[in-house]
């Protein structure tokens, strides 16, 4: 415990409470899963199918395990894993988005959420935060308040460590893969709770500023030959992870896809359908026609002139 502190929501990896989930997470915080040899301009990313819990967040939460749990992308990354077959690398958290959410800027903080002064830029609340869910989430995706009491200052920095850790990692693939083909597209892979009416997929480029038009056409066109119903930016039109790496004019373009969970999940226990297994093949399929996009139509010069048009 850090001394000093009250000790009510103190998170801490070392002496006599060490927590081993922790350790681990802060030894390797993200997988890649890569190809032996980079064949399509794409990198993947599943920044919400986290699954390890530290035993002190578990403590300093009112909620139960599966409760928790419920805030995840369930298996999205084995959903996307045979992307790597493709010639594509894939990265994913292993944090879970209810302790840290990667898909946050890192200054989307709550300050009512800790008992003290945060030591570290903090953004101007905007509406993630106000609803809680900041890079540090107040609530669940059902709504129910994730704490039993207010946080240390110093475990949001501990925390963010982590953040800059897997965008690191991340923003190095896509430099990688820039320099290899003269572009590169991040895909941002997702799950969506079941809803009556909502579609198979939703393709998200925040309102066509985060990729090309040829790009989410070619999206739309897979995931349609292989039976999937798609939709456009509603409810979900992409967040930071499109935003920050959705820059077309550069020839980095940023394509959030969103898995409807009736799919392939029941969202009560949190497992797979027996279905998971076919419906991974089919969103394969889905994949394999999107990487086929000829990298020309993704490039600066092609981009500006289209554009120009």
């Amino acid at each position: 415990m850090k001394p000093g502190h009250n000790g009510k929501g103190w998170e801490s990896a070392d002496g006599p409470g060490a927590d081993p989930q922790l350790n681990d997470l802060y030894a390797r915080p993200y997988l890649i899963q890569a190809p032996a040899e980079q064949r399509v301009p794409f990198v993947f990313a599943s920044p919400h199918s986290g699954r390890i819990y530290p035993q002190t967040f578990l403590r300093l939460s009112r909620l139960s395990a599966l409760s928790l749990r419920r805030s995840e992308d369930a298996y999205v990354d084995r959903l996307f894993f045979g992307v790597v077959g493709l010639g594509a690398p894939l990265i994913a958290a292993r944090f879970p988005r209810a302790w840290l959410d990667a898909n946050r800027a890192p200054g989307e903080l709550d300050t009512s959420m800790f008992d003290a002064p945060l030591p570290i830029t903090v953004e101007i609340p905007g509406p993630r935060v106000a609803a809680g869910l900041g890079v540090i989430p107040r609530i669940v995706r059902d709504g129910a308040d994730i704490y039993r009491t207010k946080l240390a200052p110093d475990d949001a920095e501990r925390r963010l460590v982590l953040h800059r850790r897997y965008h690191a990692a991340l923003s190095l693939l896509v430099q990688e893969t820039l320099d290899r083909f003269g572009t590169a597209v991040v895909i941002d892979c997702h799950s969506m709770p079941s809803v009556a009416g909502a579609p198979d997929v939703v393709l998200g480029d925040r309102y066509g500023t985060a990729a090309s038009n040829a790009l989410v056409r070619q999206a739309e066109q897979a995931f349609r030959l292989q039976g999937f119903s798609v939709g456009r930016n509603v409810p979900y039109a992409g967040g930071y992870t499109t935003q920050l790496y959705g820059q077309p004019k550069r020839a980095v373009h940023a394509l959030q896809v969103e898995i409807n969970r009736a799919l392939y999940l029941d969202e009560e226990p949190i497992e797979p359908f027996e279905n998971f297994a076919a419906l991974r093949e089919r969103l394969l399929g889905a994949l394999n026609e999107l990487t086929k996009i000829d990298p020309v139509l993704l490039r600066t010069r092609n981009h500006l002139r289209v554009a120009a048009e």
